[in-house]
């Protein structure tokens, strides 16, 4: 049982520092580095048995493991062994976020638009990897996953430890995801990284998780992941970047939460591929005033603190009996939980703290300061406080818009940014994986003359008289 019904520390107003922390702890980033040492080979890629070796000693595959691959086989079956409960769930949630992410990839459009002279504009499209030559003996491509590129290209097939390609030029445009296997299982990071990379047009998709549940491999099923790591941390982030030779390709992004370990690895990969986030502990704030329901504010905040012994949970209020309230609620319900989660939320809290604000503006000011990855308002006027917020990863408007809602699939991606990063930048979305690239075209000389002579005047404004001797190559005379 609790000692004393004040979970939350009271912290002033003043006092709220933005505690902008490096992500990237330092002693899991040379621990990082050692296993990717210990991992790769000297052509480049990272060795089978050498991630083999790595995944058996920390316990992500069982001591007798001959592969880290789990196969369609083995995550259809997990598909068809959950009851219709849980079936119809894992369903349920697919489908909302797919029809967010699709939503989200047809809001962005190949443009164009008139320049002097000419079009200029972007287009729009999955990240691409590079030309890889793939050579194999069983030349028998599955119709329904090959796809041909042109005459000389073809995608290849994942199943289980092969590669089928028939001697075809592969153009590899691989997304890695990574779930969580750790204190729980959560294959809802499976749909949210997955389904989101198929939607934005990643033709392979790779997933990695340690240890994985049933749930997690029916939730890969149901995502159509094209190949299923059964490794985690630094050694899962590194097989995604450097790939297998001949079996697992190198990916183009990486995206998914994980531990300081998985956050390290990203660090060390980030160039060689691309990343969505360096993302640290898991938080949440809730702004409320003296309508709020104390009983959900505090399951709201526990909800977040269980997540990790490191995660935050704020309560901003101008009302002190609804702060008192909701520590009274957070006592009682946390004693209700189940170990592990009673510990772990308990040790997260004592990081937590609670600030009784003179004003909701005053609330809102703070929460833009913290740029938590999870803003909930419960206030009188929801929409109207919210609409006054800034900085944040993910809002939640209302009682009813739980952040747990988020969590499990109301469609927006649960892949949030941490540690006030949402300052300058979002969640994981279609945009992770997609390229815009512009171009320009110049079809009439003539009328481009005026912006030749710009470009002229300009190089030479900056001191760079290679630059304006190129424009004036496209000088007309007069």
């Amino acid at each position: 049982m609790t000692t004393t019904t004040q979970v939350l520390n009271r912290v002033t107003p003043d006092k709220v520092s933005l505690e902008i922390k490096d992500p990237v702890d330092p002693t899991a980033l040379d621990q990082a580095k050692a296993i990717m040492d210990e991992l790769m080979m000297d052509d480049g890629y990272v060795g089978s048995d050498n991630l083999l070796t790595v995944a058996k000693r920390f316990k992500d595959v069982p001591e007798n493991a001959t592969t880290v691959i789990v196969s369609k086989q083995e995550c259809l079956a997990a598909f068809e062994g959950l009851s219709e409960q849980e079936r119809t769930a894992l369903i349920n949630i697919h489908g909302r976020v797919k029809a967010f992410a699709e939503m989200q990839r047809k809001s962005v459009v190949d443009m164009e638009m008139d320049i002097p002279g000419g079009k200029a504009g972007h287009t729009v499209s999955p990240c691409k990897g590079t030309d890889q030559f793939m050579e194999k003996e069983d030349c028998s491509v599955n119709q329904e996953h090959a796809h041909s590129i042109n005459s000389t290209k073809a995608k290849p097939k994942f199943s289980g430890l092969t590669i089928l390609v028939c001697l075809f030029l592969i153009v590899i445009l691989a997304a890695g995801c990574y779930a969580p296997g750790g204190r729980y299982p959560l294959p809802s990071s499976v749909l949210m990284t997955a389904v989101t990379a198929r939607a934005a047009g990643c033709e392979t998709v790779i997933l990695a998780s340690p240890r994985p549940a049933p749930i997690t491999m029916a939730a890969a099923h149901i995502s159509n992941v094209d190949l299923f790591l059964c490794v985690g941390g630094a050694q899962a982030i590194g097989t995604l970047a450097y790939g297998i030779k001949d079996l697992v390709p190198r990916c183009d992004v990486i995206c998914g939460p994980g531990n300081k370990w998985v956050t390290a690895a990203k660090s060390l990969v980030n160039g060689k591929c691309g990343i969505d986030m360096l993302a640290g502990p898991s938080e949440v704030l809730v702004i409320c005033d003296e309508t709020a329901n104390a009983k959900v504010v505090a399951a709201d905040l526990i909800a977040q603190a269980e997540h990790d012994v490191v995660a935050r949970a704020i309560l901003l209020s101008t009302d002190s009996k609804m702060i008192e309230a909701v520590d009274k609620q957070v006592a009682e319900q946390i004693d209700a939980l189940p170990e592990p989660n009673r510990s772990t939320a308990l040790e997260a809290l004592k990081q937590s703290f609670a600030v009784q604000c003179s004003t909701i503006e005053e609330c809102v000011a703070i929460a833009d300061d913290i740029s938590p990855e999870h803003l909930e308002i419960q206030t009188a006027d929801s929409q109207k406080v919210a609409n006054s917020c800034g900085n944040y990863g993910g809002l939640f408007i209302g009682e009813h818009a739980a952040e747990v809602l988020g969590d499990y699939g109301a469609g927006p991606n649960h892949t949030l940014p941490t540690g006030g990063t949402g300052r300058y930048t979002g969640g994981l979305s279609v945009f992770n994986f997609l390229r815009i690239r512009t171009w320009m075209r110049v079809d009439n000389a003539t009328s481009s003359q005026g912006m030749v002579d710009d470009s002229i005047v300009m190089a030479r404004l900056e001191g760079l008289e290679g630059h304006a001797r190129a424009a004036e190559a496209r000088k007309q005379q007069q």
